[in-house]
């Protein structure tokens, strides 16, 4: 053995428990920021998701659905159905929370005396925690067909009592506040009720108070129903709408001036965001309009 030198297999001893813990670094992974964790980036995928995106929720003790329309969705476990307005004239529930929508509404009514009074809305809605829904509307009246156009605003705000099916019926309290120029301000709190009578078959109903604060504080009651059957799944909608009104005034009041409308209820969905629906209505009775037609397209953003 020479003097001054370490024979191979001692170094090797030394030296392999150091390279066994050694950490080999590439240069370039100290210039990467640190990578999120997992749970960050699905919590941001899901927030980023559509009503028709969202991944179906599965309620114990109940079969699955077989129409992608009448899967349960949200925190609120509700069909995908009620996120999209069903009935032009009757609301269902609230919309999921994180939910928000753009519609334009049309509404003329025909009257007898040949003169057609219409009204125009231009509506955001968002889905707010906690059950609430907020609706924001810009509206245009027009009464008579020589008449000028009054503009003005609506405030609407519901609360649904519990998750859906926790409660028959799903009942969900409804407030809204209308100023419109020329015009008293009015305030309309509803009751509404709705849900699926069997599959393919939807309902909804309200219980409507529109009162007028001021000049001749005119009150309308109305008793509003809405049934729907699913042509398509998630396209294509058929049903009836009925809405059945009582009116007096502070002069005459009690005594009611009674109309009711009737007629077929159309739902059509041409792509995921987008909703159509029309509902014309005639009038039965003598103090009935001719006719009201609802015309309502939603875009959900």
């Amino acid at each position: 053995m020479l003097k001054g030198r370490i024979p191979v297999a001692t170094f090797l001893a030394l030296v392999a428990p150091c390279a066994a813990t050694a950490q080999v670094v590439n240069p370039a992974d100290t210039q990467r920021p640190p990578s999120p964790p997992e749970s960050q980036d699905a919590a941001a995928d899901i927030e980023r998701l559509r009503s028709w995106e969202l991944p179906a929720v599965t309620v114990v003790g109940e079969p699955l659905p077989e129409l992608k329309e009448e899967e349960r969705i949200g925190s609120y476990s509700q069909p995908r159905w009620t996120a999209a307005r069903r009935f032009p004239g009757t609301r269902v529930y609230v919309v999921p929370e994180g939910k928000t929508e753009f519609e334009v509404w049309y509404r003329p009514t025909f009257n007898k005396d040949g003169t057609t009074d219409v009204r125009t809305l231009w509506e955001l809605e968002f889905g707010l925690p906690y059950r609430f829904q907020l609706d924001l509307y810009f509206r245009t009246d027009q009464t008579g067909d020589e008449s000028e156009w009054l503009i003005g605003q609506q405030v609407e705000l519901r609360w649904a009592l519990a998750d859906w099916d926790v409660i028959w019926g799903n009942p969900t309290l409804y407030f809204e506040w209308v100023a419109l120029e020329q015009r008293p301000d009015k305030i309309e709190p509803k009751l509404l009720f709705g849900g699926e009578i069997a599959p393919r078959w939807h309902w909804g109903s309200n219980l409507v108070a529109e009162l007028e604060l001021g000049g001749e504080r005119e009150y309308e009651y109305q008793w509003t129903v809405g049934v729907s059957y699913s042509v398509i799944d998630y396209r294509l909608a058929a049903g009836i709408e009925t809405i059945l009104q009582f009116t007096d005034t502070k002069e005459d009041r009690g005594d009611m001036t009674e109309s009711f409308l009737i007629g077929p209820s159309i739902q059509f969905k041409p792509s995921p965001p987008a909703t159509l629906n029309v509902a014309p209505l005639i009038g039965i009775g003598g103090n009935s309009p001719d006719a009201r037609i609802f015309v309502n397209f939603g875009w959900e953003i």
